[in-house]
């Protein structure tokens, strides 16, 4: 077995055997092989966390074969879908949309596992809407000791809830049934603004807008708003032409951007002028798609992220702290700070638990050291009692998390009884949830 990395090049490793199940059976088996063995045990979808949930030096568990649409069961309101859990998030939107039905809400990026999606807390943006652990109705996991349980919230609920998200220290998931939607339109509109209008009328936005979204340039005033509407029915649709799409997701996103990122690593004193002129040159486009092509971005910039969920009412003095922070310590930072938005929830440990959430995620281009910027923003969201997401760069330990969680410690007695001896455990899990 070789080194394996993830997308973000943050963590790599070494494990002692790389297996690829075909299904729970095959799962449990491996799980019962370890355990006899004394090895530790991680699944790993896509590699998009940037933190080492996935990192082992015992087996490394691919389940990517482990994937695709098991069973479709019509409702009221849609279907409730099983998928399996290497299923790629950009796969499964166009399985369901071939069924007439749509996640109702996703992230901005669509390359991960619905499983390792689930697990560490992915969102998209919506003041009405969750994460996509609140579209979870039941799992399928295999524990330590070689079971697997199917659980829901009214089957095993206490284990249901500490396993849809764990970030991978309960068990590994073979499966999971969402709670999906017909098949639904988005109309995206997309317009230059600036810091300081956008806060001003921000409810309006934030509650008045289906999804509403909005990325800040560093040492400027400017910000790109993206306000996407909800329009009933699969067809037609009004994409984005070729020739524009190409130059705004392409070039702007990612060819021009990426390269306006090398610039600003060889001379970081030029950065606050790149990104006046970048927010300077953005222009506004309208266009109506299916939903999932609408929230989904291609992303190739490699980078670094650290993301924090916030009460909203704090948003805007997180904000401006983040702005003389920067100007205190003399940072100069080219990639803007995306801002959105969710609803409270109930899930154990979402960053949206019991409270309607506003999200700050800070990023740094990979060839370019982010500890200092990070380390910074970090002390800011910590003083409004902010939480980290799961899957993305950030300092916190089990001690000071615990406070953040009303039920964490719940969460640490459903992991104590079904991984009592720690097959689930790496260093960085350690660190999150203790020994």
């Amino acid at each position: 077995m070789g080194t394996w990395r993830n997308w973000a090049r943050t963590e790599h490793a070494t494990p002692r055997a790389f297996d690829t199940p075909a299904g729970a059976e095959e799962v449990a088996a491996l799980v019962t092989r370890a355990a006899e063995r004394g090895d530790r045990v991680k699944a790993v979808g896509a590699g998009h966390s940037f933190t080492g949930a996935a990192v082992t030096d015992g087996v490394l568990v691919s389940l990517d074969r482990i994937a695709g649409i098991e069973r479709v069961e019509p409702t009221a309101t849609g279907a409730l879908v099983t998928v399996g859990a290497g299923t790629r998030l950009h796969d499964l939107n166009r399985l369901l949309w071939s069924h007439g039905l749509a996640l109702a809400n996703l992230g901005d990026i669509d390359v991960q596992s619905i499983a390792g999606a689930v697990s560490t807390g992915t969102h998209g943006t919506g003041a009405g809407f969750g994460g996509l652990a609140t579209q979870v109705r039941a799992v399928t996991v295999v524990l330590a000791d070689g079971r697997t349980v199917h659980c829901s919230a009214t089957a095993e609920p206490e284990l249901f809830e500490a396993a849809r998200l764990g970030v991978g220290s309960i068990g590994i998931l073979t499966s999971m049934t969402l709670d999906c939607i017909p098949a639904f339109r988005l109309h995206a509109a997309e317009a230059p603004a600036t810091l300081t209008e956008t806060l001003a009328v921000l409810d309006d936005d934030r509650l008045g807008v289906d999804h509403f979204e909005f990325y800040w340039f560093p040492h400027t005033d400017r910000v790109l708003t993206k306000r996407n509407t909800r329009i009933e029915g699969a067809e037609p649709t009004e994409p984005v032409g070729r020739v524009r799409g190409f130059v705004d997701d392409e070039l702007l996103s990612n060819g021009v951007f990426g390269a306006l990122q090398h610039l600003g690593t060889r001379a970081p004193g030029l950065i606050p002028r790149i990104n006046e002129v970048a927010g300077r040159a953005l222009s506004p486009r309208e266009f109506t798609d299916r939903s999932y092509a609408v929230f989904a971005s291609p992303r190739r910039v490699r980078f670094r992220e650290m993301e924090y969920a916030i009460p909203v009412d704090a948003l805007p003095g997180v904000l401006t702290d983040i702005a003389r922070g920067l100007e205190r310590t003399g940072r100069q930072v080219a990639f803007p700070v995306e801002v959105r938005f969710a609803a409270a929830d109930d899930v154990w440990l979402s960053t949206a638990h019991g409270r309607d959430t506003a999200y700050v995620a800070v990023h740094e281009f990979h060839r370019r050291d982010h500890r200092d910027y990070f380390a910074t923003v970090e002390e800011i969201v910590r003083a409004v009692d902010g939480r980290p997401h799961w899957g993305k760069l950030h300092g916190r330990t089990a001690d000071d998390l615990r406070p953040a969680y009303p039920r964490f410690d719940d969460f640490l007695a459903v992991r104590d009884r079904v991984d009592p001896d720690r097959m689930f455990a790496n260093p960085y899990l350690e660190r999150v949830f203790g020994l």
